[in-house]
């Protein structure tokens, strides 16, 4: 019964056959990659779907090597030993992990440092580990490719802080534009000379030069960087927005000048607790925001995305063929968990074609997502029942799934927690159902129930359940069942569709066929 071997017909549509087998895809089934930046150092494991992987292993060390890099032109010593050690951490967590060789890349402080390529040397000599120094634009590119992991089609201006430097590149057409770096890392901005009215002109003379070299930029701008997902916790903490989740969140220039002005009046070592920001990271906040602000004044996007992706995700893009690329990163996300999780793998294709009659008129973004929940509805099948349906709101809203807005997330989770039970008030999670309105909550509830009347319909794909036809101008819903699925439609089932053409607000009707 599983629906994934090759005598099933071509796949949907637009997005493929799957690659999971697929040699090029099974290459990339587990990387590592290794960030050695001006302020931290971390290791990233990717595992899973290639096309959007889960995050095997992701740990992050405070080195502050650029600290002090403006005054002295070196990198800096404690930085330099708390580096090494974490770097020969992590060259031996990844031969246990089965992730070598790591592809390791060192931005702007250890390019602009007198010791740079001493350091360079050194790391090789003591860990094995072969660091690539990049360039500015270099940088500026990853980053950008790391934004087209998660938003195959989008367009814009790609932002990315780290500490000694911002890099900024145009994306459009699934390709990176032009790429330009600039010294306006906070831990730079440290050592600017006149203090605060020195730093605000020294700003806006960077800023001033880059708007230069790309001209006016005024679709979308995407944010990279660990200070901008810093001011973007505290733009969540500053509105009590209650979908805690950095990559997608949407702010408006407006948003981010009042953010700047918060930042500056409130007391730094209460805000960073609340919003779950290190010390050494908060201390850098400040400057960031100013640089944001500045950012905004000149470049004028229409709006601002926050994106969790950047370096790290561009070196694992670098690695891909073309034809993963292209593919939709939510959707192949999703038939990786089904076909690791689902109790019947390939069943949700099944049951996407049963209940598409209710989606005739549904746009291909609104299509996508009932697709992406078809794959889902049956990987938690593990939960204990009592929390299943919670248990798929929160893992729809919160799991590292690629190509989600929050409002598409919060529309994907509704939809998952009526696959379980009919009433969605009652749970954890009321304070997030506000996101989306109450029409689209609507049919979240009404691909949710059809879902779980579907999901009743167990038979081989070559045995046919039959199908549903729905008439919206007659608020009338048919069910057409074969004599194979007849004895399928018991007590429960008659219920459940009884309570799809409740929500359609319909009559109902079945029919045997032969």
């Amino acid at each position: 019964m599983d629906a994934t071997n090759d005598a099933a017909p071509p796949d949907w549509g637009p997005f493929g056959r799957p690659l999971f087998e697929d040699p090029e895809a099974r290459a990339l089934s587990r990387v590592g990659v290794v960030d050695i930046g001006s302020n931290s150092v971390r290791l990233v494991v990717f595992d899973g779907a290639a096309r959007s992987p889960a995050y095997f292993y992701n740990e992050k060390i405070m080195c502050g090597l650029g600290a002090g890099l403006g005054d002295t032109g070196k990198l800096n010593p404690e930085g330099r030993k708390r580096a090494l050690a974490a770097l020969h951490r992590f060259q031996l967590l990844a031969h246990g992990m089965e992730a070598t060789p790591l592809t390791a890349v060192a931005t702007a402080a250890v390019r602009e440092a007198e010791d740079g390529a001493e350091f360079v040397e050194l790391v090789e000599r003591t860990t094995g580990l072969r660091m690539h120094t990049i360039d500015g634009p270099e940088e500026a590119r990853l980053s950008a490719q790391g934004v087209l992991l998660g938003w195959p089609g989008a367009y814009g201006l790609v932002c990315d802080i780290g500490g000694s430097s911002m890099e900024l590149a145009e994306i459009a057409g699934g390709e990176v534009g032009r790429c330009v770096t600039s010294p306006l890392g906070p831990l730079k901005l440290a050592s600017v000379k006149g203090g605060k009215k020195g730093r605000k002109a020294f700003i806006k003379e960077q800023v001033a030069r880059l708007h230069d070299q790309m001209g006016e930029q005024p679709n979308r701008l995407f944010l990279v960087g660990g200070s901008w997902r810093a001011i973007a916790r505290i733009d969540m903490d500053r509105l009590g927005y209650p979908l805690h989740v950095l990559h997608e969140y949407r702010m408006t220039p407006k948003a981010i000048r009042d953010t700047a002005a918060y930042i500056a009046s409130e007391d730094p070592d209460k805000l960073r607790s609340r919003c779950g920001i290190s010390k050494d990271r908060m201390a850098l906040v400040p400057l960031a925001a100013e640089v944001l602000v500045e950012v905004m004044r000149s470049f004028r996007p229409r709006d601002i995305a926050v994106s969790a992706y950047g370096i790290r995700e561009g070196l694992l893009y670098q690695q891909m063929p073309q034809k993963l690329r292209d593919r939709d990163p939510l959707i192949e996300s999703c038939r990786f968990a089904e076909r690791k999780d689902a109790r019947l793998p390939g069943f949700g294709r099944t049951l996407y074609e049963f209940i598409l009659p209710l989606f005739r008129s549904a746009k291909p973004e609104r299509l996508r997502i009932i697709k992406a929940a078809c794959l889902l509805h049956d990987v938690t099948w593990r939960a204990h029942p009592d929390y299943r349906a919670e248990v798929c709101f929160d893992n729809a809203t919160r799991a590292n799934l690629g190509g989600l807005k929050h409002s598409e997330r919060v529309f994907l989770g509704l939809a998952l927690l009526h696959r379980y039970r009919n009433k969605r008030q009652g749970t954890h999670f009321e304070d997030l159902y506000d996101l989306i309105p109450p029409e689209e909550q609507l049919q979240a509830e009404i691909l949710g129930k059809a879902m779980r009347f579907g999901a009743m319909l167990w038979l081989d794909r070559g045995s046919g359940i039959g199908s549903m036809k729905w008439f919206p101008k007659k608020k009338k819903l048919e069910l057409h069942l074969t004599e194979a699925a007849w004895p399928l439609f018991g007590e429960v089932a008659a219920a459940r569709f009884a309570s799809l053409a409740s929500s359609l607000g319909a009559e109902s009707e079945i029919v045997m066929r032969g």
